[in-house]
This record gives structure tokens, C-alpha cells and sequence, in this order.
């Protein structure tokens, strides 16, 4: 298994799902219990969506595999690897032990806050905006406004989406409804010298610049 600047290493103690796990900017996954991983009923379609889905698995599960493999082989493999753990994250987390693990990063406020103001520092939940991996990068929901925002560190910007998937914080709200928010007491109200903006303003001031164009 590699660490986190891509070398090498080996260790007896640490399984692939820890360290993976361990990285920086992985501290949004939850480990994946390797029984659910290793019921095949559970990865139903991934062969067919993962390269070298095999050598990955085994690489995943720690188990040995007798063919060496080049260096660069092992890269090809170690790509799968992550891509292939991501997909089963995505359906691990909708499961009740998956809900479970994520409900304690949740209350931990592990994906950070709304940066909205008026949601008072809301927890936000991990969401993709496709169940394909590639088609987009993850970004966080807020329970009470209801919108999706880009993670605050760049680390956490280049996950991708498909690995939390659509549904997880829809479902997790549906089975811990007691950690569905209030909505926001109160909206921002733009104003000039203590006056509020009329709504038309925008467009009266847009036709205006178009009629002189």
C-alpha cells in the first residue's frame, strides 16, 4: 500500500481500509466493514465499472495475489483500488451500519458548517451530484438552507462525488428525522442608506444599459 506521497510501505498492523482511510483528505470516509465488502451480493455491477477490478479487490481486502506486478502495474492497480473503494463507500453509507458510522462524523461536525449566515453554523453532510465516478467532485449539503456548497479545504475538493453518491444525506435525514433543521429564521435584505431594494430595480437598470448599447 502506498502513504499519503505515493511510496511504498508495508505494515502488519494497519489494514488497506485503515489506511486508506488515514489519509489526508480522505477524513470524510468511513471504514467499510470487509464481511459487507465480502459478500459479492453487495458489489453486484462494480466489476463491470472498475478496471482490474480483481487486483483491486484483493488489494482492498489485503489479501495476496501471486502475479508480480511492476511498479507501474501497481499504480494502475492502486487507482482502481481508491475508485473501487469509493463506489462501495457509496452504498456502504446508505446501509444502517454505514448511516451509523456517518451519523458519529456528523455529530462530530467532521464535514465542517454551513457558511451561510444566516444557517448559524449548521453541520453539513457529504453529497455527489452524480452516482458516476468522474462526472463531478463532492460538495457539502446544508440540511437548512437546502444548498449545496464546495468543501472548504481544497483536500476535500478533489474527492469525487460518485464515492458519497446522490442519496446519502436525503436517506440519513429520513432515518435520523430528529436532525432535521428548522429552516433559516431570517434572509438577507439588501439596502442603500437604510432602504430596501426594490426587486424590479435589477431589471429596470438592465434594460436601461441594453437600450444605450
Amino acid at each position: 500500500m502506498s502513504d499519503a506521497d505515493g511510496s511504498l510501505t508495508s505494515s502488519e498492523e494497519t489494514s488497506w481500509i485503515s489506511w486508506f482511510c488515514s489519509l489526508r483528505g480522505n477524513e470524510f470516509f468511513v471504514e467499510v466493514d470487509e464481511r459487507w465488502i465480502q459478500d459479492d451480493f453487495n458489489l453486484h455491477g462494480l466489476s463491470q465499472m472498475v478496471p482490474n477490478y480483481e487486483y483491486a479487490l484483493d488489494m482492498i481486502l489485503d489479501r495476496d495475489n501471486e502475479m508480480d506486478l511492476t511498479d507501474e502495474q501497481t499504480e494502475v492497480v492502486e487507482s482502481s483500488a481508491e475508485t473501487l473503494y469509493g463506489l462501495i463507500h457509496q452504498r456502504y453509507i446508505i446501509t444502517q451500519r454505514g448511516l451509523e458510522a456517518m451519523f458519529e462524523k456528523y455529530n462530530n461536525v467532521d464535514f465542517g458548517r454551513c457558511p451561510r449566515v444566516f444557517c448559524e453554523g449548521q453541520a453539513m453532510l457529504p453529497v455527489g451530484q452524480s452516482d458516476i465516478p468522474r462526472n463531478s467532485n463532492l460538495k457539502l449539503h446544508c440540511p437548512r438552507c437546502e444548498e449545496i456548497y464546495y468543501p472548504k479545504f481544497s483536500k476535500h475538493n478533489q474527492i469525487d462525488g460518485a464515492y458519497f453518491g446522490t442519496t446519502f444525506p436525503h436517506l440519513f435525514l429520513q432515518v435520523f428525522p430528529e436532525l432535521i433543521p428548522s429552516p433559516p429564521k431570517y434572509s438577507y435584505v439588501p439596502r442603500i442608506y437604510g432602504f430596501k431594494i426594490h426587486k424590479s430595480s435589477k431589471q429596470v437598470l438592465k434594460s436601461s444599459c441594453n437600450k444605450q448599447m
